[in-house]
């Protein structure tokens, strides 16, 4: 059942003590968040910032309302499968947003693990938990104690003011470079899409479905009375996974509620010679009331 959000909530970034309990793992990757508000799904295009077994952290080309639910389809490096699962938006600040995973499985969490060990991954400092330290100058005997305070203080404030200014620094450096990120992220997912090496037929291809999504059937389709069987061109890469999606036929939000349903469905590879390709097929999709 769908839910309802209220889109007027502002998303704000986290300023409270953190409820972390799992360590969070540097990771830059595209992300693909799927956002569905009023029946209508929309695929917005991120890039990782960490990734940890219970959430993630991206720059995602969008606004996201605090609380809402969503889909995440994100790809780990050294591993063929792609990691999909829903995802609450704990905050937004700017563009980044944190997400905390909903019904990982073990399966799953076990391949986050595989991967931060694999990659040796490095492990995130979180926000408001690195320590400073300071050496209070030694206390002199001497008459000339006062002044030396005064020095240190002055000294300190200096200090102080450079560590705000380098700090603005990075973060600016850091705010550019993740939209720098998120475009080329953009960009090599346009350009990289697998042409299908053969033709499967709708029979065969559906004997190989391991993993089934139903679609949503939208309200306000619905309420048109709109029905009818979708007919979708459907691209299948060497790992299973649904990489394309073209409605062939259909009213616009029937169609889009079809593609939304089917890019999670999973088969298993289609085989030609013992070796996995890239799979076209044509598959349908009945709304009836």
């Amino acid at each position: 059942m769908a839910e309802r959000m209220s889109a007027g909530a502002q998303a704000r970034g986290w300023q409270g003590q953190s409820r972390r309990q799992t360590p969070r793992f540097h990771l830059h990757a595209p992300v693909d968040v799927t956002i569905l508000r009023s029946g209508i799904p929309q695929a917005v295009p991120g890039r990782s910032v960490n990734l940890g077994e219970r959430g993630i952290a991206a720059i995602i080309a969008g606004e996201l309302v605090d609380g809402e639910i969503v889909g995440v389809e994100l790809h780990l490096p050294l591993s063929s499968d792609s990691l999909r699962t829903r995802a609450r938006v704990r905050y937004q600040d700017n563009l980044r947003c944190g997400l905390e995973f909903l019904g990982l499985s073990a399966q799953q969490r076990a391949a986050i693990g595989e991967w931060a060990r694999r990659t040796k991954a490095d492990a995130e400092t979180e926000p408001g938990t690195a320590e400073i330290s300071s050496e209070e100058p030694t206390a002199t005997a001497n008459a000339a104690a006062p002044s030396r305070k005064k020095t240190w203080a002055r000294v300190g404030w200096v200090l102080a003011l450079l560590l705000i200014f380098a700090a603005a620094a990075a973060f600016w450096w850091k705010w550019n470079r993740g939209w720098s990120d998120l475009e080329a992220g953009v960009k090599s997912d346009e350009t990289t899409a697998p042409v299908a090496n053969v033709q499967v037929a709708p029979e065969v291809m559906e004997k190989l479905l391991v993993h089934r999504v139903e679609p949503v059937y939208p309200l306000e389709a619905k309420k048109q009375g709109l029905q009818g069987v979708i007919a979708l061109d459907v691209v299948v890469g060497r790992d299973g996974s649904v990489v394309s999606i073209h409605a062939l036929n259909g009213p616009d939000i029937l169609a889009a509620a079809a593609m939304d349903a089917l890019r999670w469905w999973r088969f298993e590879p289609y085989r030609v010679n013992a070796e996995p390709v890239v799979a076209e097929t044509t598959l349908a999709v009945e709304f009836k009331r």
